[in-house]
């Protein structure tokens, strides 16, 4: 029997993003239908953060990237908001690194990113960002 999880990224990629980027993330997501040009099959065989209209999660899948006006005090006009929330099996967890691995160079701000969590486990593994790399703690 398979394990599930509740898998959820939540970030602000910078505003300067490289459209190959936001396209491949748009893919993932569901709001392209085709594979970007560039994107490599092997690594991103299939959109992994496509929301799935019969989800079990409590209020569903969620999948939403858009160019968001931010805090001018910190020096940053827009970004791009990016918030996920999906169903995974265990068998796709291994596909989070590559997920995570294509945003982090491009996060506009370090620390926290989202979280995963086994669907009966209380306790998450929280996502975050640095220095255009990944981490996660339990």
């Amino acid at each position: 029997m398979s394990l599930h999880f509740e898998v959820v990224i939540t970030c602000f990629l910078r505003d300067d993003t490289p459209d190959t980027v936001l396209n491949a993330v748009r893919w993932h997501l569901g709001l392209i239908a085709d594979r970007p040009a560039g994107l490599d099959a092997d690594e991103h065989m299939c959109p992994m953060l496509l929301p799935d209209p019969d989800s079990r999660l409590p209020g569903g899948d969620v999948a939403s990237l858009r160019r968001q006006s931010r805090d001018r005090a910190a020096g940053a006009e827009f970004g791009w908001g990016l918030l996920s929330r999906n169903y995974w099996l265990d068998d796709e967890m291994g596909e989070l690194a590559t997920i995570l691995d294509l945003l982090a160079p491009h996060v506009e701000e370090p620390g926290y990113g989202g979280f995963f969590r086994e669907e009966f486990d209380g306790k998450p593994t929280v996502l975050t960002f640095r220095n255009g790399t990944r981490g996660a703690t339990n």
